[in-house]
């Protein structure tokens, strides 16, 4: 296995060796944050099947091409594409290679309600995440993104139907067994792909070297997607033998001891939070918890973050509220549209207004 020599030496172009006939290609993405997604080229009897296929951008096509290049090979050598999760920068470049090529595109079947939406809003417009900004009481916030978001370039073409829908088990790939997992909460649907030739997993942004997957920013229904991503993250902490192919980062480290870190990461928001309410005379809106914790693994303030992330704070937050009101462990209020939150038993509801 191949693994990164420093935090940004996974992102060189190229196509990088990972395991006998699994190579890592990393297609550059927009954003300052992340920078580039990983999609993994299998040679196989019939090509190369990929796992992901990146985002439709206008230098997609020439790095993917320069990338399978060293192979031997070229995209209409690809003739199935296995996508981890219905995000823009795994899925819609998957979409434009099937109609340049004629390749397959498969998806998680829980998936199916995303692209739903993403059909019913014709654009890139988060309307689900602002639905939670205005629950946690910051309009203004949702306004802002709502702005930047509805001038933003859309195509629905990116968004055609895959070929097929996805269940647990084994990939029809013949001569190799890799098997799907599904691993919701980053998105409904999400799928871990496992190589148990290999002892590798191809774990989307399910699991990832150094960050933490952002949980919240949910397509549709908000339907505790922070407790789906804890029991899916429960699943995978005794698979101590396989190593991380992650979305994003370098190749590298073991799915059970990271899959652990992550649990207590989130075990110790939890804890944050009930000490932040339970300091509270009074219920508190889930914007005001965002705002008084710390963000990223350098603990930056909330204010410090761009708009984007300050909104995948915010969701993140009424994330976790809602799990501990779920458990028991704090209780909220509704007035007028917008819900606040105290720790049980620190603050006595009225008898209407609990949910």
């Amino acid at each position: 296995m191949t693994v990164g020599r420093s935090p940004t030496t996974w992102l060189e172009p190229g196509c990088h060796p990972v395991a006998d006939g699994v190579h890592r290609i990393p297609l550059t993405l927009p954003q300052d944050g992340l920078r580039a997604v990983n999609v993994y080229a299998l040679e196989t009897d019939s090509g190369i099947a990929l796992i992901d296929g990146g985002w439709h951008r206008p230098d997609t096509h020439r790095e993917l091409t320069e990338a399978l290049s060293a192979l031997g090979h070229t995209p209409d050598d690809i003739h199935d594409v296995f996508v981890t999760h219905i995000h823009r920068d795994h899925y819609t470049f998957a979409v434009e290679l099937r109609r340049r090529y004629g390749c397959r595109v498969h998806l998680g079947a829980a998936e199916a309600p995303g692209l739903a939406e993403i059909t019913r809003i014709d654009s890139n417009v988060p309307e689900s995440s602002l639905r939670e900004v205005r629950r946690a009481g910051a309009p203004g916030l949702a306004d802002t993104v709502y702005a930047m978001t509805a001038d933003e370039p859309f195509s629905i073409a990116d968004w055609e139907q895959p070929d097929s829908w996805l269940e647990p088990g084994l990939l029809p790939l013949p001569g190799r067994r890799i098997e799907a997992v599904h691993t919701p909460g980053h998105t409904k649907g999400h799928i871990v792909f496992h190589d148990r030739d290999h002892r590798l997993s191809f774990t989307g942004d399910h699991i990832l070297p150094t960050i933490t997957p952002s949980v919240g920013f949910e397509l549709g229904d908000w339907e505790l997607p922070l407790a789906k991503f804890l029991r899916s993250l429960e699943l995978l902490v005794d698979d101590r033998d396989h190593t991380i192919a992650p979305a994003h980062g370098a190749v590298g480290g073991k799915i059970g001891p990271r899959a652990e870190v992550l649990l207590a990461h989130h075990a110790l928001r939890f804890g944050q939070i009930i000490d932040l309410l339970a300091d509270r005379v009074e219920p508190v809106p889930g914007h005001v918890v965002a705002q008084r914790l710390t963000w990223t693994r350098h603990d930056r303030p909330f204010e410090a973050l761009d708009t984007f992330n300050q909104l995948i704070a915010v969701c993140e937050t009424m994330a976790h509220l809602d799990v501990l009101v779920d458990r028991g462990d704090a209780r909220v209020e509704v007035r007028e549209g917008v819900e606040y939150f105290s720790a049980r038993g620190s603050h006595r509801l009225s008898m209407s207004s609990g949910r």
